[in-house]
C-alpha cells in the first residue's frame, strides 16, 4: 500500500457499449459516479479509493484494452442506483488523459513482469488494485 504522501493506482473496467472512454471524457471535470459494481471485493476496492488516486480505464469484453487514465474525485458514497438497503457504493471519477496507444489484454498477458497483475489473475473483477511497478510498466507500454 502506498505511503501517506502518495496515491494508489487502480484499474476500472467498463464495457464500451455501457460506458466508454469517450463518454468518460465528455463528462468533463465534474466527472461521474462509477456505478453498477455488484461484487463485494470490487466494492471493497471502491471503498479503499482516496481522492486523488488514479486508475486505468479498461474497455472490457469489447476491445479488452486499457485506453486511458481517470482520477478519483470523490470518495465512496451509497450507489444511487442500488435498491434500498443494498450495501453498494460508488466513487466519482473524471478522465485525465488517454494513453498514447491502448494496452491490450494480450500485450499485458505477454509481458512476464505482469503475470501477477490482478487483470491477469482475477480477470472478472471489475475494480482492481494496481501496484506502482505494474502501473509504470503499463504506462511505458502505452506511450507512443
Amino acid at each position: 500500500m502506498p505511503d501517506k504522501n502518495s496515491h494508489a493506482y487502480w484499474l476500472m473496467k467498463s464495457e464500451p457499449s455501457a460506458w466508454s472512454w469517450d463518454e468518460q471524457v465528455a463528462a468533463g471535470a465534474k466527472g461521474v459516479p462509477w456505478s453498477g459494481v455488484r461484487n463485494h471485493l470490487a466494492k471493497q476496492n471502491l471503498m479503499a479509493m482516496k481522492r486523488g488516486d488514479l486508475g486505468f480505464f479498461y474497455h472490457s469484453n469489447e476491445g479488452k484494452e486499457i485506453v486511458g487514465i481517470v482520477e478519483i474525485i470523490r470518495e465512496h458514497y451509497p450507489d444511487p442506483e442500488a435498491e434500498a438497503g443494498e450495501p453498494w457504493v460508488v466513487v466519482d471519477v473524471k478522465a485525465i488523459k488517454p494513453l498514447a496507444k491502448p494496452v491490450t489484454l494480450a500485450a499485458i498477458k505477454a509481458e512476464p513482469r505482469l503475470t501477477n497483475m490482478s487483470l491477469v489473475k482475477y480477470a472478472r473483477l471489475s475494480v482492481q488494485p494496481v501496484t506502482k511497478a505494474e502501473r509504470d510498466i503499463v504506462m511505458k507500454m502505452g506511450s507512443a
